[in-house]
């Protein structure tokens, strides 16, 4: 037996990868965060199948029916949103069930932060100008900050910054950052990316709060940096015909000549 734990994505159904997909279909029991994963993804539960939506749910309450299945040698596709390698509470779980000797393996998805990019059209490292991305949040009732990680700390590098489960803390976030960026830095809110109410609020540090007054209270991310929406940021090397790389010598002296 072996509990799946599948990155759902972002929202849209068809943005879950082919190997979550497939393992859902093979799985007579599926427990999904129903709060977040959309319905249309369990239609590819196998007839028949127990399906479960695990938000009312304690911890406790989710690993005994991973238990339950477990006595019985069968498989549990276990559903979360986004990717699960950022605030999915799978490590929880994955402790328990490793203390009950229940394998497990995990399917990465494609991540909301990725998404939200995708819906302003904006790559969030460009040369020069932001090459660093860091994802973070601000504190919350289920989980604190440690004291070394701040919004400050991190908006001193000038990096792109990602802060996911943070609308509410819109006004701090402006105050924070603001010092360190300026009241002309770019910023753009992204709800529900990829779902069909999706919603996009662009401005700056100095106008976002004005600008997002009637947004929703979740599901957002805030994205902060010079590159969002930048037209004067320097081209790459990759691409540039003198540049000598592998997959492209730049001449018969090139040190990649009869490399494989």
């Amino acid at each position: 037996m072996t509990v799946h734990f599948i990155g759902a994505g972002p929202g849209a159904p068809d943005l879950i990868t082919l190997r979550g997909r497939d393992l859902i279909a093979r799985c007579p029991v599926c427990l999904y965060a129903g709060s977040l994963v959309p319905a249309a993804l369990l239609d590819h539960c196998p007839p028949g199948a127990r399906i479960v939506n695990s938000a009312p749910l304690t911890l406790d309450e989710i690993v005994a029916i991973m238990v339950e299945v477990h006595e019985r040698n069968g498989e549990v596709a276990r559903l979360h949103s986004g990717d699960l390698s950022v605030w999915s509470a799978m490590g929880e779980q994955i402790r328990r069930l490793e203390a009950l000797g229940i394998p497990y393996d995990i399917t990465p998805g494609v991540p909301s932060f990725a998404a939200a990019a995708a819906a302003i059209g904006t790559e969030l490292t460009l040369p020069e100008l932001g090459q660093s991305l860091v994802l973070t949040r601000t504190p919350g009732r289920a989980s604190a900050m440690p004291s070394s990680e701040s919004l400050t700390a991190f908006g001193a590098t000038g990096a792109t910054l990602a802060i996911h489960l943070s609308i509410h803390n819109l006004a701090q976030v402006v105050r924070d950052l603001a010092p360190l960026y300026g009241v002309d830095c770019p910023v753009a809110i992204v709800w529900r990316a990829s779902w069909p109410d999706q919603r996009v609020v662009r401005g700056t540090l100095g106008t976002i709060e004005e600008a997002a007054v009637d947004g929703p209270e979740r599901t957002a991310i805030i994205l902060v940096g010079p590159v969002l929406g930048s037209r004067d940021f320097a081209e790459s090397s990759l691409y540039a015909p003198g540049y000598d790389r592998r997959f492209r010598p730049s001449g018969a002296d090139s040190v990649f000549i009869g490399k494989p």
